[in-house]
């Protein structure tokens, strides 16, 4: 493992946009899985068209790599998501990254918080996801309120 193969990596969602794209076939292996809460896909071509799907209804999606750790022959990448550039939604979260000996991502998995980083925040969502999240603390007198 490198911190060549983590940069290139975090270097490709730093500067995400549809021209780069193709940038997929080298950065990933041809069976890599990809998962977020929203995906479960494998290879390039599904792995492409979870991002050609994101930048169609995001194109100013930004990532912000805040570190990078690695570990074995992977990485822990924490990052920031910002959908729209020019507002102030932003997502926190963090991904696992497994690479080959090539340098090229077996498997990427993302966690993050779904519920309180993206839907309590919508306005159709936002009051019935809070509610639950309400429903599911241990003392409310002792939690801090989702951010805007």
């Amino acid at each position: 493992m490198t911190d060549a193969f983590i940069s290139r990596y975090c270097n490709f969602f730093e500067n995400l946009h549809p021209g780069r794209l193709e940038q997929i076939d080298d950065l990933f292996t041809s069976d890599a899985v990809f998962r977020d809460p929203f995906n479960n896909v494998r290879g390039r071509d599904a792995i492409r068209r979870v991002f050609e799907h994101l930048l169609s209804e995001h194109p100013r999606t930004r990532f912000r790599v805040i570190e990078a750790c690695p570990q074995g022959t992977g990485a822990y990448i924490r990052w920031t998501f910002c959908p729209d550039d020019e507002k102030p939604l932003s997502i926190e979260g963090v991904s696992r990254v497994l690479f080959n000996t090539q340098g090229q991502a077996l498997e990427h998995r993302d966690y993050w918080d779904s519920a309180s980083e993206l839907f309590a925040r919508l306005p159709v969502t936002g009051i019935p996801t809070r509610w639950l999240l309400r429903q599911a603390q241990a003392c409310h007198a002792d939690q801090r309120p989702i951010e805007d």
